[in-house]
């Protein structure tokens, strides 16, 4: 997992399930009115507590895995299930649909956005959660695994900054842009997730 090629996959997968650039207009819906100060520490709060549970995840969630009897093979074939229909999600717009709907529900002057549903399910939604174990449990030791950790916190040190530059990105990239790149990295996912399928089936014998 320290190889350029693996931390440049794992990078990937992270920012297309994450999504920084698809959670900025959400993140402006959810803050409108609100000053630069109390936009920063929303921002902050959501992505602290997203990566406190990614973390979790990461350290205990094979773990889990084992104690309920799931093998790291079948949970990266469900794991890449679950990332190909998010890809199809981004591809046909249902995935932003949703996320707005969930943020809609959240637009209310005296609810802070922070926890739900910024941090959750937005930041570290299933697909996630799900990626972050399957990159942990590809990780061949310790600088792997650290390796890993890092990617997750540049790339939601990277939802921080979209966050804090919503306003500016979504004025340069248009709903025309913004829909262009979520299909590009649905796309891009696509791929990725049929690649956790095959590699849980190489695990199975049953490709090679």
């Amino acid at each position: 997992m320290t190889d350029l090629p693996a931390l440049i996959a794992a990078f990937t997968a992270m920012f297309i399930v994450i999504d920084p650039i698809g959670l900025a207009p959400l993140f402006i819906a959810m803050t409108q009115g609100m000053t630069q100060a109390h936009r920063r520490a929303i921002g902050a709060r959501a992505c602290l507590v997203a990566i406190g549970l990614l973390l979790m995840f990461a350290f205990f969630g094979e773990s889990l895995l084992e104690f309920i009897g799931i093998s790291m093979h079948a949970f990266r074939i469900a794991g890449g299930v679950l990332l190909f229909i998010t890809a199809l999600d981004m591809l046909f717009e249902r995935r932003q649909a949703r996320r707005q709907d969930n943020a809609d529900d959240a637009i209310d002057p005296a609810h802070d956005p922070s926890i739900f549903p910024l941090a959750i399910p937005l930041i570290a939604g299933p697909g996630a959660i799900a990626t972050i174990i399957l990159l942990t449990g590809q990780a061949d030791d310790a600088m792997g695994f650290g390796a890993v950790l890092g990617v997750m916190m540049i790339v939601i040190g990277m939802v921080f900054a979209m966050f804090m530059a919503a306003g500016l990105l979504e004025k340069m990239l248009g709903k025309t842009g913004i829909n262009v790149v979520t299909r590009l990295l649905g796309m891009l996912l696509a791929a990725l997730s049929v690649q956790f399928i095959l590699d849980g089936l190489e695990g199975f014998g049953l490709a090679g």
